[in-house]
């Protein structure tokens, strides 16, 4: 009796052990995803979107050297320390080319976090222009 017992207990493993495994047409499914990806070449993003929000400010007085950006997917003040000492593009298009371009960079990088939803501070190399509020940045 211990002997059947035993194998009987070895079975109810297995037999919990195949339940729990994934079935094999969905293991195929993400493969064939895979393949599909390789296939079209999208290129990887390697940022993150933000949108400049305005100018660090009091009621009485704004200070153009420090641009708020909302950073995608941050929502709160316990995601910034990721993003600190990051570098920060606003890309904009000019009138004329320079350079053999018509686009240009304004960078800067993240110093802190402003307030608990998220929103970072960003000092920039030359203070953004008014125009550009609401705009991307990269």
């Amino acid at each position: 009796k211990a002997i059947t017992r035993m194998t009987d207990a070895k079975k109810v493993t297995q037999d919990k052990a195949k339940k729990e495994s994934v079935p094999k047409t969905e293991v195929k499914q993400v493969k064939d995803a895979g393949k599909q990806n390789e296939k079209t070449a999208q290129p990887i993003r390697l940022y993150v979107k933000g949108v400049f929000v305005g100018y660090k400010r009091s009621v009485a007085n704004q200070h153009q050297n420090q641009a708020l950006i909302k950073i995608e997917g941050v929502q709160s003040r316990e995601d910034v320390p990721f993003y600190l000492g990051k570098r920060v593009a606003y890309i904009y298009k000019a009138k004329t080319k320079k350079l053999g371009s018509r686009y240009r960079v304004i960078w800067g990088r993240i110093q802190r976090h402003h307030g608990q939803n998220g929103l970072v501070r960003v000092v920039f190399r030359k203070n953004l222009p008014a125009q550009a509020m609401t705009a991307t940045v990269r």
